[in-house]
């Protein structure tokens, strides 16, 4: 559903850390309505692993920090080769994640006399191209993407009138409906691999939190032929050997961060390498967080788009999650004092 790396708008648009969300456009922020609704029997699914309302739109602001800054909109162009990404959880036309949501808005009005009507008003320059046959198609077809990137300025931006545009449409209240409905799914998909990984438990609120930011981010969850290979290799090895084996992935982690080709972890590096040394150093992972961590560095290792160049971005924002301590696009959450 989602690209396998983040349309980190708040680097693109020159934007960091805690000044983020003051010096951001207005938007329209991310977070419960009255008028949104979730289905009946897909509450009680998720229910199953500790999500109720209030919980399930506490993961959509959480989710929508890294991608839009916690809004419902955001577009953003084609930086990285996605064409255009929009939305809560940035669904783009590269990974075809933004096609079904376009439709399902479409399909959201009892007639499509309405639909045109709305869509005039919201977006009367570029709307008929978006929701035009070549733009709906999977993958996009070369009209559709000729005109989305005649679209970009100079600077490899939106022009003004498409970010407007794209704006008001995912800010409607029905398409509020809508992102909220793709994320209910999302979550559902997440159980689903939840109770794959972990069918005798524990599903903790750390795994969750966890496993939909994978989800977002690159779609999998490890398969059960790595997962498995990976717990017979840490169930072999001694306790002694735990505080070597991490900060091996930390020296992996800050050899990609320096790397010339990694995009996104430049102000935050350093600052975790420093605070998870200290958690290993002081003896203060657990279980859990042993095994995540492990989990977490098999599947950053697989992030391949822009070949690879997010795939220290990707342990960041997984690592800061298992360990309530980490800085994610300039934002520090917790520490660690010896």
């Amino acid at each position: 559903m989602h690209r396998g790396i983040i349309a980190l708008a708040a680097l693109l648009l020159g934007w960091s850390g805690a000044a983020a969300a003051q010096d951001r456009p207005p938007c329209r922020e991310v977070g419960d309505l009255p008028h949104l609704t979730i289905d009946p029997q897909a509450a009680d699914q998720l229910a199953e692993i500790g999500l109720d309302r209030a919980e399930v739109f506490r993961r959509m602001r959480e989710t929508s920090i890294p991608e839009t800054m916690g809004c419902w909109a955001m577009p953003v162009g084609n930086f990285d080769s996605q064409l255009v990404s929009v939305g809560m959880s940035q669904w783009n036309y590269g990974t075809g994640s933004l096609q079904p949501v376009l439709k399902a808005w479409r399909n959201s009005f009892r007639s499509r006399g309405r639909f045109k009507r709305e869509l005039k008003a919201l977006a009367p320059t570029y709307g008929k191209l978006f929701f035009s046959k070549g733009c709906l198609d999977t993958p996009v077809r070369d009209k559709c993407r000729t005109a989305i990137l005649a679209a970009h300025g100079p600077d490899g931006k939106l022009n003004a009138t498409v970010l407007a545009e794209l704006t008001r449409i995912f800010e409607h209240d029905t398409m509020l409906q809508v992102q909220t409905d793709a994320y209910v799914a999302l979550l559902l998909e997440v159980r689903a691999e939840l109770f794959r990984l972990w069918p005798a438990g524990p599903i903790t609120p750390r795994k969750v939190r966890w496993a939909i930011d994978i989800r977002v981010q690159q779609k999998t969850l490890p398969n059960d032929e790595d997962a498995a290979r990976l717990r017979r290799k840490l169930a072999a090895l001694p306790a002694a050997e735990r505080p070597v084996r991490l900060k091996a992935m930390l020296a992996w982690y800050q050899g990609l961060s320096e790397a010339v080709d990694q995009d996104g972890v430049s102000r935050d590096y350093q600052w975790n390498v420093q605070q998870w040394t200290c958690l290993i150093d002081t003896g203060r992972i657990d279980d859990e967080q042993f095994e995540l961590l492990h989990l977490t560095f098999l599947r950053s290792r697989t992030a391949t788009g822009n070949s690879g160049r997010w795939q220290a971005l990707t342990f960041s924002r997984r690592a800061k999650i298992i360990l309530g301590t980490g800085s994610v696009s300039g934002i520090r959450d917790g520490g660690c004092k010896p």
